[in-house]
């Protein structure tokens, strides 16, 4: 007992001299090349639980350590490096990238991770470091022309929706839009009015990766929304160490960088003096007006953007962004206005057991909006002989055609300046979104994880139309009046509300059993989309008879497993499994399976590449999968319905006004579209990766189509419907490379290339009625009546331009109304028309440069197209005399095409709206983007590091194509909204 006692003294005699012993280490980690500060390293003493990480400035304290303590430093992407405590108060630590670490890049997959080399499907990834340059309003545009096999096409007007097509798409008439999956949310492809697109509201500064899963293998866990592809967007998110503050302001010079090319003043005259008749030649005016200019101007475009991150008490990662950008059009009395609020919680509790993941966004939208196709069409074809303004009119001062009896002539175009001016339309937007994820790793089974994820998307928008009773617009014919026709002016508003709720619940199950490694998921997810607007008549003021149309919701629910299986990291299989159900099918329809397979062999683990120092990354890689398709307009298609008739539909009887009601058409029949796709993958990697990339070949088709096509007379309640038809086959190779061409410690040069070729036609159209030429699709042309230009016929591919074949003289001009007999049956008419081309390109290429040396950094991006053509309507529509000589009350400007062609009216017929002379090549080469920037660090300015930019966004396009722009998403070139050229500066500063 004594001895114990002696022991116990003894013990507590020491303790003093323990505890004095222990110490506080302060010190900095940077890295071991640029000598730059590394914030969020994580510090830790090994075998103790706690530790720190480093501040933004790369500092960092460590307290209670004593003598032979060991000091780990790590970081992602670094070796980690061990320190032994002797007492020492401060400690610089550089530490050294490693390269092994560098490979081991994870990638968004369907429900969970993956390592990039472990992935087994076609999947591609591009991060913030690697986004295009400037001004990006939307995020589409950050990366347009980065990845193979992913085509992203914007438009001009503020705000505008890019079509982004992931190897073509898969349908013709359903839709083709990709799955976007936002930080675990399915997103749905609708809009409410008012708002441009599903991306619009989401402010590009906080998105952190692009995940594309382009194969059905990669893809099949989504199933039913996946038949296009699936894009995870990943946003910033906190991390643990001190407070980072970044802000971001970019101010940007929109210009007009081309306009159509009409007839001036001086040409318009001298043709009405050479063909008009003397009352056209009286109504020329005395102005020299380019109306063009007159509806566009140069605008200014502001991005800024504030963000905080850190961890609050060193426990919680958090943080927060606060956004806006205003970018009014360069067509007059157009913007687009977004004010974006973002946050992110990622605690980790229950000692690394429970990882809770809350991400909270809130957008504010204000739009204004023109009629614009029909504005810049009047520009385009209006009189450039009148002026802007007449002081004697009536029509709030502006110049307007008049009949001889001084009433409004309702033929020709309206002033688009009035237009612009006299007609207000606009619009707000909210919407509130948001996913909570709770990642649970069983105390008792640490290999098993349960995930919870809820998510709700509410996009509510109100916008209205207000025409002045001024305006030439307003004047219609109202009964029993003196004059019939007066001023009555416009307006209408509407309300419009959408919802979309998620919920994912799953296991996850990961074990390494030595060589062998096993990682299976298995769950359920619940998606309901709502949707109901309000929308008043077109009235004087504001109805208080609103029309309100509630849809039917739509309800997906779905079962999903996966296995992935490897062996000692060389032999990787994935199998996927999905059963979906929707609400858009009857109950013997509803259910569709879909599932997919990969196997990859990492080729580089084996022994005789293991070591090798020229190919340091080889992967083969072949897959198989099934997606689905239901995304389509008519929500219960399946269903007998009868519809309650609309304010324009009511009669009155007596006293009484009575809505009407009507039995609409159905397809109890219809079912699900499936896409059934192979993919064969090689990733390789030269040079301990210097050199990098991947090229896929794939074959994909999509069965059953949901087409919404002609019905037979008599052989529905309608004309016209959704149906499954047919089958399209797309086959494409794609090719990426990408390299650290020059590495040194002032100089890099970082060049990335991509390039797909797509090869799609319609196998199979379901109709064999001899003569059946095609479903004609698309929009209507101008000129003619309801004349269409696309079409989609076995053995072709989709929106084909069905055409005339122009017939020249000696002197290669064409000859008005003269077209090949191609059936030889001795008549041109629509049996003569071909197959001249298609809307979508057979290539498209991609290549991104950037260059730093010192503080300087340069970056371009390029883009380029081949084979896709483009249908110059407004050449086909005012390229003639009597574009501009139709009537004799009024005159409209004239293509400058007319001069290549001499083509009038009288001696073409309507034939002359399908000549394949206006079938265009519209391959480009397009520069998007130059940015030059330059970076102030510490050592200058101790508060923060600057980087300063200035640019140029759409600096120029090489191409064959004389019309406004070739690249036009639909194929058809008429009254398109130009894309702006952006003179860009900016600053960005970190705290």
């Amino acid at each position: 007992m004594k001895a114990i006692y002696k022991k116990l003294l003894f013990l507590f005699l020491l303790l003093p001299l323990t505890v004095l012993a222990q110490s506080t280490l302060k010190g900095t980690v940077t890295d071991l090349v640029t000598g730059q500060p590394i914030p969020g390293v994580n510090v830790n003493v090994q075998g103790a639980p706690g530790g720190t990480s480093t501040d933004f400035d790369g500092k960092f304290q460590l307290s209670n350590l004593k003598n032979g303590d060991k000091v780990l430093v790590s970081f992602i992407g670094y070796k980690t490096t061990t320190v032994v405590f002797n007492g020492q108060q401060t400690l610089p630590v550089s530490l050294e990238e490693d390269t092994n670490q560098l490979k081991e890049v994870v990638v968004q997959v369907g429900y969970g991770t993956v390592k990039k080399k472990d992935a087994t499907g076609s999947v591609s990834q591009i991060s913030a470091k690697e986004f295009n340059k400037g001004i990006n309003v939307t995020p589409e545009s950050l990366i347009s022309g980065r990845i193979s096999g992913v085509n992203v096409t914007g438009g001009g007007s503020p705000g505008a929706k890019a079509d982004i097509r992931i190897r073509g798409g898969s349908s013709l008439n359903a839709s083709n839009e990709p799955l976007i999956v936002l930080d675990g949310l399915p997103l749905s492809n609708t809009v409410p009015s008012g708002s441009t697109s599903i991306l619009s509201t989401i402010d590009p500064n906080d998105i952190e990766s692009f995940t594309v899963l382009k194969d059905a293998s990669a893809a099949a866990i989504y199933g039913s929304r996946a038949a296009n592809g699936v894009i995870v967007i990943t946003t910033k998110k906190g991390s643990k160490g001190g407070v980072k503050v970044n802000f971001s302001s970019q101010v940007g010079i929109n210009t007009v960088a081309n306009t159509v090319d009409v007839m001036n003043a001086d040409q318009f005259r001298t043709l009405v003096n050479e063909r008009g008749s003397a009352a056209q030649k009286g109504l020329l005016g005395t102005a020299n007006t380019n109306w063009q200019d007159e509806i566009f101007h140069t605008a200014l475009t502001t991005n800024n953007n504030i963000s905080v991150s850190g961890a609050l008490f060193n426990k919680l990662p958090v943080r927060l962004s606060v956004g806006n950008v205003d970018n009014p059009g360069i067509l007059r009395n157009t913007s687009f206005e977004r004010t974006t609020t973002s946050i992110s919680l990622n605690p980790v509790l229950f000692d690394n057991h429970l990882k809770i993941d809350i991400s909270g966004n809130i957008s504010f939208g204000k739009n204004q909006f023109q009629d614009e196709g029909a504005i810049i069409g009047s520009a385009i074809g209006f009189d450039p002989t009148q002026s802007v303004y007449d002081a004697n009119s009536r029509y709030g001062g502006y110049f307007e055609w008049l009949e001889p009896n001084g009433n409004l002539s309702l033929l020709p175009a309206k002033n688009p300046v009035a237009r612009l001016n006299q007609d207000e339309r606009r619009a707000t937007s909210t919407r509130k979104w948001g996913n909570v994820r709770l990642d649970y790793k069983l105390h008792f089974f640490e290999d098993l994880r349960a995930v919870v994820e809820a998510g709700i998307d509410s996009f509510n928008s109100s916008g209205f139309t207000n025409v002045s009773n001024q305006s030439a617009l307003g004047y219609e014919r109202v009964p029993f009046t003196d004059p019939d026709y007066i001023n009555v002016g416009k307006y209408s508003n509407y309300t419009d509300a959408l919802q979309n709720k998620n919920l994912n619940a799953y296991f996850n199950y990961v074990k390494d059993l030595g060589k062998i490694k096993i990682d299976a998921t298995a769950g359920y997810n619940y998606q309901l989309f709502q949707k109901e607007k309000y929308e008043s008549g077109e009235t004087r003021m504001p109805n208080p008879n609103e029309d309100v149309a509630t849809d039917p919701d739509v309800n997906l629910q779905s079962y999903f497993g996966r296995l992935n299986l490897g062996y000692d990291s060389r032999y990787l299989l994935t199998l996927n499994y999905r059963r979906d159900g929707t609400s858009r099918f009857s109950e013997a329809n509803r259910w569709g399976n879909f599932g997919g397979a990969a196997f990859a062999w990492n080729l580089s683990e084996e022994a005789f590449l293991k070591d090798n120092e020229k190919i340091s990354t080889l992967k083969l890689r072949v897959g198989y999968g099934t997606t689905g398709q239901q995304d389509i307009s008519a929500q219960y298609d399946y269903l007998q319905r009868v519809t309650r008739g609309t304010i324009n539909s009511q009669y009155v009887f007596g006293n009484t006004i009575y809505a009407t009601a009507r039995t609409e058409g159905y397809n109890e029949n219809i079912k699900w579209e499936e896409l059934a796709e192979a993919n064969v993958g090689l990733d390789y990697g030269f040079f301990n990766d210097r050199i990098t990339g991947s090229i896929n070949y794939f074959d994909k088709k999509s069965s059953d189509l949901l087409a919404d096509i002609a019905v037979p007379d008599g052989a529905n309640l309608r004309n016209q419907g959704f149906f499954n038809i047919g089958s399209v086959r797309t086959r494409g190779l794609e090719f990426n490379i990408q390299s650290d061409i020059v590495k040194t410690d002032n100089l890099t040069w970082n060049l990335a290339f991509n390039t797909t070729y797509i090869d799609q036609n319609i196998s199979e159209l379901g109709i064999t009625v001899p003569g059946f030429q095609g479903y004609l699709t698309g929009d209507n042309i101008s000129g003619g009546n309801g004349n269409k230009i696309l079409i989609n016929s076995v053995g072709f591919a989709p929106n084909s331009f069905f055409v005339y074949e122009q017939l020249y003289d000696a002197n290669k001009r064409p000859i008005a109304g003269a077209y090949v007999d191609r059936n030889g049956d001795g008549k041109i008419d629509n049996g003569d028309r071909y197959r001249a081309g298609k809307t979508a390109p057979d290539y498209t290429f991609g290549l991104f440069s950037t260059i730093n040396y010192k503080k300087f950094d340069f970056t371009m991006n390029w883009r380029a197209s081949v084979g896709n053509k483009i249908f110059d309507n407004v050449s086909s529509s005012l390229g003639y005399s009597d574009a501009g000589l139709r009537r004799q009350t009024d005159l409209a400007n004239v293509s400058t095409d007319y001069y290549n062609t001499g083509f009038t009216f009288e001696d073409n017929g309507t034939s002359r709206y399908l000549s394949d002379y206006f079938v265009k090549d519209a391959s480009f080469i397009k520069l998007d983007n130059v940015t030059l920037g330059y970076t102030l660090d510490k050592s200058i300015i101790k508060a923060a590091t600057l980087r300063f930019t200035a640019g140029v966004q759409n600096v120029f396009i090489l191409s064959k194509y004389d019309g406004l722009d070739p690249e036009k998403f639909n194929g058809i070139d008429n009254n398109v909204y130009p894309r702006a050229r952006t003179f860009l500066f900016g600053v960005n500063a970190n705290f």
